[in-house]
């Protein structure tokens, strides 16, 4: 790969004047093409955060004390995704890719690459600790993927920097427990042939792993409840509902709460199960709710009226003439 990469040296150089000149056409036009959202992003680099496409140092790299604070912020959310990069690098690594873990802020927190390769992600800011916001590096993968919180492929050229013209990004956002965008997931590489057609497979098991990563992480958060998983017309979505004892929902992944019409992000108000999942038979109401507890009640003691009520905390009389009211004579 260093061999690819130092052949890529003279190209690099006399592109990347082409490159500026290019950033600068298209985010001073007001053409169509201009109006695309590579455009805005390029926009966003220049008019709202300041950048220089032809600026050429490197990603800024947080000292290790507020990485370790970051860390510990998600330190769950880290631990079950460790197997899931694990995966995901075993596929990929092979090809020269490295596979990383960022924060909401684009800063990376884990990362998976070759040991061989490792110099060469170093070198481009591609590490542990670096800051790839938007806002620092403009448009690339994990910036501009957190910025408009969407799957994206930043192909070389895509990227504002001149200097990042030889990467190929492939990100997909990671929601938290409570529907908030909590971090990227990236696999970027510095390879010469990697072309935009194998981008689109990497961006598959990308968007996989990202939800398998996601409904880990809802999974654990929620624990001690019992977990649905809901239908969406968006089969690579995490559509998962918590619901408790109860019967109460007090959890829902971000995309449940899209197919379901709940608040985006935020702690939900518990509601009834029945009620969101539109189940006619369900407990929309005390008395039904009543009914369904007699009939597991009954269920669980083979019918023995005696047993059912000592499961229920009530006399055998008064569970009779509550079989009798509500028709289970």
């Amino acid at each position: 790969m260093q061999k690819q990469i130092n052949a890529l040296g003279g190209d690099f150089m006399l592109g990347k004047v082409a490159h500026v000149e290019k950033v600068l056409g298209v985010t001073n036009s007001a053409s169509a093409a201009a109006r695309s959202r590579l455009a805005a992003s390029w926009r966003r680099s220049a008019d709202k955060h300041g950048l220089d496409p032809a600026e050429n140092r490197g990603p800024e790299r947080i000292d290790s004390s507020h990485l370790r604070e970051r860390q510990e912020v998600l330190e769950t959310f880290m631990t079950v995704s460790a197997p899931r990069l694990d995966s995901l690098f075993s596929l990929v690594g092979q090809s020269g890719c490295a596979v990383l873990l960022t924060d909401d802020d684009g800063v990376v927190l884990d990362q998976r690459v070759s040991e061989a390769d490792a110099s060469i992600f170093e070198s481009w800011g591609l590490c542990i600790g670096a800051d790839w916001s938007e806002e620092r590096e403009g448009t690339n993968g994990i910036g501009t993927c957190l910025t408009e919180q969407r799957r994206v492929i930043i192909h070389r050229g895509d990227h504002f920097y001149a200097r990042n013209t030889a990467m190929s990004c492939i990100d997909a956002p990671i929601y938290g427990a409570e529907g908030q965008i909590v971090a990227a997931l990236d696999v970027s590489s510095a390879r010469a042939d990697q072309t935009e057609a194998f981008n689109r497979l990497i961006a598959a098991q990308v968007c996989q792993t990202a939800r398998a990563i996601e409904e880990a992480n809802f999974r654990a958060a929620y624990e001690k409840t019992r977990i649905i998983v809901a239908e969406s017309d968006d089969a690579e979505a995490a559509t998962l509902l918590a619901v408790d004892a109860h019967d109460l929902i007090i959890g829902a992944t971000r995309e449940a709460r899209r197919v379901f019409g709940l608040d985006m992000t935020g702690a939900l108000t518990p509601r009834p199960a029945a009620d969101i999942l539109g189940r006619e038979d369900g407990p929309t109401g005390f008395e039904k709710a009543e009914h369904a507890a007699v009939v597991r009640a009954l269920a669980r003691s083979d019918g023995n009226v005696s047993q059912a009520a000592r499961q229920l905390g009530v006399g055998r009389a008064t569970l009779y003439r509550r079989m009798k009211r509500l028709g289970l004579e």
